[in-house]
């Protein structure tokens, strides 16, 4: 089990399905995800997260769904 150093620092990234993470700083951001933009230490990525990413669906699944209820 580690324990979160609370100096450590974050990014906050996304996926192609508009899915939200954190990654620490002091690691390259892992493939398929891209920076946002927003750095500070984790209570800071996840309230940022926590008030953008406000519906949880992957964007396929939403896409899926705007296109089924047009029909």
């Amino acid at each position: 089990m580690s324990i979160d150093n609370p100096n450590t620092e974050f990014t906050v990234v996304i996926n192609e399905q508009e899915q939200y993470s954190i990654w620490p700083t002091y690691h390259n951001t892992p493939t398929g995800w891209k920076e946002v933009g927003v750095i500070g230490n984790k209570e800071t990525c996840l309230a940022y997260i926590k008030t953008t990413w406000i519906d949880m669906r992957p964007k396929n699944l939403k896409e899926n769904l705007a296109s089924t209820n047009s029909n």
